[in-house]
């Protein structure tokens, strides 16, 4: 049994993995090539767009499957909170810009930044854990809306990191430090929560998705709104709909 449990655990850190990845060919992809800032706009709304599908379409709806209204009304606004709270102290180390392209993140700090992409980030990877618990496999949609928002999160990010005077290699370092965290917390995600009980896990699903949408409107979608305008809301509803697909073929 320990040792099905611990290959559970060594899945749910690869799934984590995977999707956490993205954000190295993203950052490689804006290190290696010149996209305008309205491309840049144009994927990360439609990244947004997939992500909300998923945090709706199957976070939101499977904690009211698994424990009714209560764990949705309780755990929505308290990650948001979480999130609000965290992305304070994330501003105050420097991580104010951190998905910026046009390398606002001058003014920040190195530091800061990796917080604010671990911060982003630590809520998706909980939930591809948690995703394996009930024994039915990972969630394919929500991994997969996760690696696409990844992208263009990290290729926004990264040019303007660039252009803030960051070096490639840092950069990249950096991105690879998030991604071992996004395997540990999907790992945590399943080990520490093997054994809860529905309401919990409920209500961490919920407590996810108010995160997970806190993270969107604060942070992204309005980097995607300053770089291509009003263009964005089309796009975010294309991700949706690619999301929503996503979600009924998996």
């Amino acid at each position: 049994m320990s040792g099905e449990v611990e290959a559970t655990v060594l899945e749910a850190a690869f799934w984590g993995f995977v999707a956490g990845a993205a954000l190295l060919l993203g950052a490689g992809l804006g290190l290696r090539f010149h996209f305008s800032h309205r491309v840049i706009g144009l994927v990360m709304a439609f990244g947004a767009g997939t992500l909300i599908s998923s945090l709706t379409l199957e976070l939101t709806a499977e904690a009211y499957s698994r424990a009714g209204l209560d764990a949705v009304v309780i755990g929505l606004p308290l990650g948001a909170l979480a999130f609000y709270l965290g992305d304070r102290v994330v501003e105050g180390w420097g991580g104010r810009h951190r998905k910026r392209s046009r390398g606002q993140q001058s003014d920040g700090a190195a530091q800061g930044i990796v917080l604010g992409a671990v911060l982003d980030g630590i809520p998706e990877s909980l939930v591809i854990g948690i995703s394996l618990i009930a024994g039915e496999g990972i969630g394919v949609a929500f991994v997969a809306a996760v690696f696409i928002s990844n992208i263009p999160e990290a290729l926004s990010s990264s040019r303007g990191l660039r252009l803030a005077g960051h070096s490639a290699g840092n950069i990249l370092g950096m991105w690879s430090l998030v991604v071992l965290a996004s395997a540990v917390a999907a790992a945590l995600g399943f080990g520490l929560l093997g054994g809860a009980s529905e309401l919990l896990i409920a209500g961490i699903q919920a407590f996810a998705a108010g995160a997970i949408l806190t993270m969107l409107a604060d942070t992204m979608m309005p980097e995607a709104f300053d770089e291509a305008g009003r263009t964005v809301g089309l796009m975010t509803v294309f991700g949706y709909a690619c999301g929503v697909a996503l979600t009924i073929v998996a």
